[in-house]
């Protein structure tokens, strides 16, 4: 195999006119086009709404089920709050660790941030006052110090009684997509949420979902196809661009992935197409198969790295059932009902899918990861899907339209 190493990004690129960049949804969700690609790589326009029925009789749908937080967080310096502007973004949880006990803590909490206008708050502690459930609390910001490019940040509270969960609530916003340029809105609290998100994580939504309503959902269910949830919190890296001009030299992020038992012995076992909602559940699903080959050979750290798909002298390739179940013997060993991991996997022209036959997901910028993701899946051939959006009017990026690829 080819070193994707060596793939250069800017084979990647296409022109995105400002224009095509929708910078709000459809009041209607499920009333956006949607671009089929079959499994002969034909090209139709649809309605997103016709999902249900052009879904094969034979799948299995499976969505992240993730939930935005708000992680932008705006202080004010000075005694008065009148001085200068500290915008601090936050990315995972640093202390405690986990996601669910962070949210539930009370008193204090420290995350992994990133600290706009940095240059301003060298030391010292932000306050900000909150009114919650109609009581007076003081939230105050402390910077601890760095891990990597990111600074780990102590909040505390003055109310025991209140969680962060609480907290970020009524103190952050939604954090928008960068390149939307414009500020948050308060119809983007709803919005920017799918409609089954309900585990508070991510600081960007995973969009492909958006177009899904409850009607969507029951659909779906009365065809007879089977709907399974998984999370993964997508984290800022998300946004970041491909600076390098070869992949070789991009870093992807970390992000966190909890998928229970139950759903990789039924993966491991099923005969249905699995169908991914967004390319989050892609990564998700398909950091499962990596994950159990190192499980398998005595390899595993808690982390699928970035370039193992590409590493089969060392840690060979195993069947996929195999690989999944070594998963849920791992997680049931240790006596939990849900694995739970850190995935940096890179999914590019070069890798062979294991888990996933087919995908529902936007359309994205250009010279990204999640274009090479696309580009992957079709064999490379992801030009003529987005020729055709472009030509067709399609909208682009978070709260633009989608596409359903078999």
């Amino acid at each position: 195999m080819t070193d994707i190493r060596h793939i250069r990004i800017e084979d990647y690129n296409y022109p995105l006119p400002d224009e095509r960049i929708a910078r709000h949804p459809l009041a209607d969700r499920a009333a956006c086009k949607l671009l089929l690609r079959d499994c002969r790589g034909g090209i139709s326009e649809h309605v997103f709404s016709e999902l249900p029925s052009l879904l094969p009789e034979d799948s299995m749908l499976v969505y992240n089920n993730t939930r935005v937080i708000n992680a932008r967080l705006r202080f004010r310096k000075g005694e008065n709050n009148d001085g200068a502007l500290i915008e601090i973004f936050c990315l995972e949880p640093d202390t405690p660790a986990d996601y669910a006990v962070s949210f539930a803590s009370t008193g204090r909490c420290s995350w992994k941030c990133f600290v706009g206008n940095s240059k301003r708050w060298k030391d010292g502690t932000l306050s900000m006052p909150l009114g919650i459930e109609g009581e007076a609390v003081t939230l105050n910001a402390t910077r601890l110090g760095r891990e990597g490019n990111a600074s780990v940040v102590e909040f505390s509270w003055d109310n025991p009684a209140v969680t962060f969960s609480q907290i970020i609530s009524a103190a952050g916003e939604i954090p928008i997509p960068p390149y939307l340029n414009r500020s948050t809105e308060a119809t983007d609290s709803t919005d920017y949420q799918t409609v089954y998100s309900h585990i508070d994580g991510s600081v960007a939504a995973p969009t492909a979902g958006l177009h899904f309503t409850d009607e969507i959902m029951a659909e779906i269910s009365h065809r007879g196809i089977p709907r399974r949830e998984l999370t993964l919190h997508v984290g800022a890296g998300t946004f970041q661009p491909v600076k390098s001009d070869e992949i070789g030299e991009h870093e992807m992020h970390s992000e966190f992935i909890a998928v229970p038992v139950t759903l990789i012995r039924e993966l491991a076992s099923t005969t249905r197409r699995i169908i991914a909602v967004g390319t989050t559940s892609v990564r998700t699903l398909e950091s499962l198969y990596h994950a159990g080959r190192l499980i398998a050979t005595g390899q595993w750290d808690g982390e699928v790295p970035q370039w193992i798909p590409y590493e089969s002298s060392s840690i060979p390739d195993i069947p996929v059932a195999s690989a999944l179940n070594a998963v849920a013997d791992y997680a049931e060993n240790q006596g939990i009902d849900t694995f739970m991991a850190q995935t940096r996997i890179i999914i590019a022209p070069g890798y062979t899918y294991k888990v996933v036959s087919g995908m529902v997901t936007n359309f994205h910028q250009p010279q990204s990861t999640l274009l090479l993701l696309v580009s992957a899946f079709t064999g490379g051939d992801w030009r003529p899907m987005y020729d055709f959006a472009l030509s067709h009017a399609f909208r682009f990026l978070s709260y633009g339209d989608a596409s359903l690829l078999l």
